[in-house]
Formats: structure tokens, C-alpha cells, sequence
């Protein structure tokens, strides 16, 4: 078991506050500890607003060779490659599966990852991510991860960390992948970048069509993404439109009984017959960064995300087909401040400070239906849910090699709840400022070596119903996130590069929702801690071989159970595993012949919070591929994912039995890439 004993600040900043002998005879400034996925590279100073891989100390970059060689249903799946992610595949429809980090799984009963797309949020009210097949994979140029508690540049959602995916910008080419392969799977992907004088023009468009690996399970969908800048004032200032669309509709094979399961894992219950569902998501932004002096920045946005969603559902053969409905519009914009002070008697200081702001206007309802044929209202609500919040951040390097970034976030949340179905309105708890300091640190011990510690507190809210006094007079208070990380970066050699990491996180009255429950609501779960220990590795040994290998150890545990479940007290929280893992290679056997292999794993969890019913889960996947020039602009590639055909499944229990829905088996895929 792990068990890490110092307190949050002391392990945290500890490794840092006492070796500042090292750090004086540095021989350059701390550079940032962030590590980019299968590249060894040293990170070089920058202007402009300050970045999070140079702020932020667990930060992982997924670069582009690493995205647009995927070939993937839905763009969750690209996160497996970030060390300690955890993917969960549902395998239902357009409820495909996401991603989560940080011992928290990935049920959708807590969202614990903010979500961004080229910095505009990308959450549903609960916290999902329904917007984040927006960015067509062509168009994504990388994606940054930071876990932990001690991002103050986010609030709500920004639970156990942050995802931002960054798409292309500038530049002229043209891109187009056609790729062809198992269950009649056909994808078309295309970008273009035209950019002259002061404007510059990104577009993307996907489209993608599957009979999918199991019986009912057909599934399209088609995305467009369209970027218009101008950047006048010779190249200070940036000003521009973002327009995103994306629409699916897919079949849902539902999930199976463990007897179904071994008898044929590939069918569709017949109750599952007329369970379907459609999607579309929108989203548009204004953004603009301009440099005010030579010392000053500013970035802002104003933005729109629109969601249309409408479910048919049946869980298992004794319950009801449900028909989901889901619309909602977020409206927000956000704006921040960079000041680089440079040289001052404390040392060298930048300060960066931000506001933001976000109106929901959100629906829900839902109907017991007998094959899609509405027979009973069972919910229709409608609610307003409003988030303001402001920060600052202060980057100080009193002496060389060592950089200190205080920080301080607060937020506040209100809004209005009306339960169509007998016209009752209720206001949102006012759970007052909700304040969230945070520190960081690190120090460059000498030149490849940097020790970092990071501790901070981050919150949890009600979503749906939870958020409101329905059932209750008083103001509920927000479970608050406390967080501390303490690590080592370190580059031995020029060609290879590492970090390790101690971290845990405690929750003082966690809360879960109900994922089938009428009413919308949430249950507690008490005080929970989750706790771990991370290891990443890349290795460039020679100019044609990569390697990669990362594993997160984790445990968590419910510390104090509510009162209404006192027998969870000291069990596992559910559908967390102890270890997730990858590791892969990459060989550049010729200039045309490059081979890859990877390896994606993670052991098995318990499906509730008794821990009685049985572990499941656990899988250990093998990827291989091989790509081919045929001319500097053309390529083909052949890529096999499961290449052993292992099974693997996600599971859930309905209170009674345990569901199944079985993974991806072997697939085999063809792709026609040019580049102009």
C-alpha cells in the first residue's frame, strides 16, 4: 500500500526548501518541468502571457506526430497515451466513454478534469465533455494535461486537474488522411491553413462511418472547425473567430449479463433493439491577446457552447427504456493580465491575474418509453447555473534555480432551478466565496536535475439538482480538494528524460451524482483520499529509436463514510484501479519506413463502494503500426490495434447484477495520408 506520511506542505515543498545550495550553483534558471510524450526536448524561455508548461509542474504535452497517426472512434481515446489517465469505454452509442486522472474514475458520478479546446471550456452542467470531438484530429496541433490541484487559472470542474487541446493556427499546408479498416469502419479527414500578410485561416472537417465491433452498434458523425485571425500592429496584437461544429447519431448495443457476456460477447440484447442516439455540439469564440507595453499582456474571450442531445436507453431487461433529453447553452468570457516586472528586489517576477465568468442556461427531461413510444414524464427541468471567479499568480525567482508561484483563486456560483413537472422553483445554495490558495516550487539542483513540490486546493459543487435547496432549507458548503505533489525531473543523459512523483489528494465531503435517479440529484460519499505515485521515462538512443514508458501506481479510500453508508468507511472508491501503465516504441527503420508498437494496460476495480461484488476491468492492450513514404507528401500506413485479440470490458452493477459491455477485439486499419 502506499503510504506517504509527510504533511501536505512539508512533502511537497520539502524536497525544494532544502537544497537551495544546489540550487545557487546552477548553472541556468529553472527551466520547465513539463514533459512532452515520446521527445526529449529542453524548453527554451518565452514572452507573452505565461504558459502552463512553464508555470505548472505536472504538465504533460501530447505533440502532434502522436495524435494525427491515431486512428480512433472519438478523441478521448488519444488521452491513453498521457501518463496516468485512466480511459473508460462504455462502448454505448455517442456515450462512447472518457477519460479521468487522478484516482477518479471515470463513471461520470464525479467529473473531475476541465476541459478546454484552444482555451474556450468544453463541460456540460455535469461536468462531462460531450464538446470534445469538436477539434476534427487533424486540426489538433497538441494536447496539455495538467493534473493536480495547483492550476488557478480554472474553478469549476477543475477538480483533479485540466485538458487543453490545442488546435492548428497559422501557417500554410494542406492535410488529407482516408482511412479504411474493420467492422466497414471509413473515416475522411482534411485541413487547410492559408495565411498571408495579417489574416490567417485554419479549416478542418472529419467525417466518419462504422458498423462498429458489436451487433447494434452502427454509428456516423461529421465535424467541421473553422479559425479566422488577424493579427495587426506588426504582429503585437491577435484578434479572432472560432466556429466549431459537430453531429453524431449512432446505434447502442447495450450491455450484457455475465452470462451473455461468455456466450457471445459480440451480440445486442434484444431489448436493445431501438436504443439509439443523436448529437449535435456548437461552439463559437471571439479571442484576442494583444502585448500593451513591453512588459504588459493581455488575453481575452467571449464564447457560446450549444448542446442538443436525445437518448434512447434501456440498462437491462427488467427496466424501462428511458428517452433522454438534454439542451443546454453556456455563455461565459474571460480575460486575463500578464505583467514580466523582470529584475526587482525580491528577485525576478511576473504576476499573472485573471476573471471569468459563465451563464447556463440549461434543460433536461425524460420520458419512460416503450420502443422509443413516450409513455411517462419522469423529469422535465429547467435551470440557470452562474460561475464567476478570479485569480492571481505571481511567477518569483529569488536566487538562481529556484522559481516560487503562489497563487489564489476564488469563486462564486448561484443560479435558479424550476421543476417543470409541478412548477416549484428553488435558488442554488450559496456556498460564499470559495477560496482556493495554491503554492508551487522547484529548484534546479544542477544542470538536467530539478526537484519540484506543488500544493493547493481545488472544489466540488453540486451538478443537476444538487447545485439548488430542494430538499433542504440550509446553504450546503462546497467539498473541498486539498492536494500536494512532490517530484523529481531529470534529464541524465542528452537523450533521455524522466520524472517521479509522490502525490494524494483529500476531499472533506465528497459528493456523488445519481447517475439513474429521476430527481437529477447527488448522494454523499464522505471524506475520501486518493493517493499515488507516478513514473514517466523517454528515451531517444539513437536518431531512429524512441521509447516511452510511464505507470501510475494509485490507491483510494473512503477515510469517513456519510451516515447514510457507514459500512464504506475505509472501503475503495469504485472503477479505480491500482496501476494503469503504457510504454511503446517508435523506429525509424529507413527516411520512408517508419514502425511503431505501444502497449496500453491497467489492473482491475471494484464496481461499488462495499467492494463485495467481485473486481473487474483489468486489461493489458499491444498496438502496432507501420507507416510508409511513397513521396516526401505521401504516405500509407498499416496500424493493428489488440494485435493479440485480448479481451477486455468495462463493467458496472445495477444493485443487483453485474453489466458488461466488452471491449474493442483485434482491428485492423488502412490509411492514405498526403500532406501539401
Amino acid at each position: 500500500m502506499i503510504r506517504p506520511q509527510l504533511t501536505p506542505i512539508a512533502l511537497a515543498l520539502g524536497l525544494a526548501l532544502t537544497t537551495s545550495a544546489f540550487a545557487q550553483q546552477a548553472a541556468r534558471p529553472a527551466d520547465s518541468i513539463a514533459l512532452t510524450l515520446g521527445e526529449v526536448l529542453v524548453s527554451s524561455a518565452a514572452g507573452g502571457p505565461l504558459e502552463a508548461r512553464r508555470v505548472l509542474s505536472s504538465v504533460d504535452i501530447l505533440p502532434t506526430a502522436r495524435i494525427e497517426s491515431q486512428v480512433v472512434s472519438n478523441n478521448w481515446e488519444l488521452f491513453g497515451q498521457v501518463p496516468g489517465v485512466m480511459l473508460t469505454q462504455f462502448g454505448q452509442g455517442t456515450t462512447s466513454g472518457k477519460f479521468s486522472m487522478r484516482g477518479f474514475n471515470g463513471e461520470g458520478e464525479i467529473n473531475a478534469v476541465k476541459l478546454l479546446i484552444d482555451g474556450v471550456p468544453g463541460n456540460s452542467n455535469d461536468g462531462n465533455m460531450p464538446y470534445i470531438d469538436l477539434a476534427p484530429r487533424l486540426d489538433i496541433e497538441s494536447i496539455e494535461v495538467v493534473r493536480g490541484t495547483n492550476d488557478p487559472r480554472y474553478g469549476l470542474h477543475n477538480i483533479a486537474g485540466n485538458a487543453n487541446i490545442t488546435t492548428k493556427s497559422g501557417g500554410n499546408y494542406l492535410l488529407g488522411r482516408v482511412t479504411a479498416g474493420s467492422f466497414q469502419t471509413h473515416e475522411l479527414q482534411a485541413a487547410a491553413g492559408f495565411e498571408k500578410d495579417a489574416l490567417s485561416q485554419n479549416y478542418a472537417v472529419a467525417y466518419q462511418k462504422t458498423d462498429g465491433y458489436r451487433d447494434h452498434s452502427k454509428a456516423e458523425n461529421a465535424s467541421f472547425s473553422g479559425k479566422w485571425f488577424v493579427t495587426p500592429d506588426k504582429g503585437t496584437s491577435r484578434f479572432g473567430l472560432i466556429a466549431r461544429h459537430y453531429t453524431a447519431s449512432a446505434e447502442e448495443a447495450g450491455y450484457l449479463t455475465a452470462a451473455q457476456r461468455t456466450a457471445n460477447p459480440d451480440q445486442s440484447p434484444v431489448h436493445n433493439a431501438s436504443d439509439e442516439d443523436r448529437r449535435q455540439v456548437s461552439q463559437f469564440a471571439l479571442q484576442g491577446e494583444s502585448e500593451i507595453g513591453e512588459r504588459l499582456f493581455w488575453a481575452g474571450q467571449v464564447y457560446l457552447n450549444d448542446l442538443a442531445d436525445r437518448r434512447f436507453v434501456k440498462f437491462s431487461a427488467g427496466a424501462a427504456q428511458q428517452e433522454r433529453i438534454v439542451a443546454e447553452t453556456h455563455t461565459g468570457a474571460s480575460t486575463t493580465l500578464t505583467w514580466r516586472g523582470g529584475k526587482t528586489v525580491i528577485g525576478d517576477v511576473s504576476v499573472m491575474g485573471g476573471v471569468d465568468a459563465e451563464h447556463q442556461e440549461n434543460r433536461s427531461q425524460r420520458y419512460t418509453t416503450l420502443n422509443q413510444a413516450r409513455q411517462t414524464r419522469t423529469r422535465d427541468q429547467a435551470f440557470e447555473f452562474n460561475t464567476a471567479g478570479a485569480f492571481v499568480q505571481a511567477v518569483i525567482k529569488p536566487i538562481a534555480g529556484l522559481t516560487l508561484t503562489p497563487a489564489f483563486r476564488v469563486d462564486r456560483i448561484d443560479g435558479t432551478y424550476t421543476n417543470k413537472l409541478n412548477g416549484q422553483s428553488y435558488d442554488a445554495n450559496d456556498y460564499g466565496n470559495i477560496k482556493q490558495p495554491k503554492l508551487s516550487a522547484v529548484y534546479v539542483l544542477a544542470d538536467g536535475y530539478s526537484v519540484y513540490g506543488n500544493w493547493g486546493r481545488s472544489f466540488q459543487v453540486g451538478v443537476g439538482t444538487a447545485s439548488y435547496k430542494v430538499n433542504q432549507s440550509a446553504d450546503l458548503s462546497p467539498s473541498i480538494n486539498e492536494g500536494w505533489e512532490a517530484g523529481l525531473k531529470f534529464r541524465p543523459l542528452a537523450w533521455l528524460d524522466g520524472r517521479v512523483a509522490a502525490w494524494r489528494q483529500t476531499a472533506s465531503n465528497e459528493a456523488r451524482r445519481r447517475l439513474n435517479d429521476p430527481a437529477n440529484d447527488a448522494e454523499n460519499v464522505g471524506q475520501t483520499r486518493r493517493q499515488g505515485i507516478d513514473l514517466q521515462l523517454n528515451a531517444q538512443p539513437s536518431r531512429q529509436l524512441g521509447l516511452w514508458v510511464a505507470a501510475a501506481l494509485q490507491r483510494s479510500k473512503i477515510l469517513q463514510a456519510d451516515a447514510a453508508s457507514l459500512a464504506t468507511t475505509g472501503r475503495e472508491i469504485d472503477h479505480v484501479p491500482h496501476l494503469l501503465y503504457n510504454l511503446g516504441a517508435d523506429y525509424q527503420a529507413s527516411d520512408a519506413l517508419r514502425v511503431s508498437a505501444w502497449l496500453n494496460g491497467q489492473g482491475s476495480y471494484y464496481l461499488e463502494r462495499s467492494n463485495t461484488t467481485g473486481k473487474f476491468g483489468g486489461y493489458a492492450l499491444a498496438n502496432v503500426s507501420a507507416a510508409y513514404k511513397l513521396t516526401p507528401k505521401v504516405s500509407v500506413e498499416v496500424q493493428v490495434r489488440n494485435l493479440f485479440d485480448r479481451y477486455s470490458e468495462y463493467v458496472w452493477w445495477d444493485g443487483a447484477q453485474s453489466l458488461h459491455a466488452p471491449g474493442t477485439p483485434r482491428s485492423v486499419y488502412g490509411t492514405l495520408s498526403a500532406k501539401f
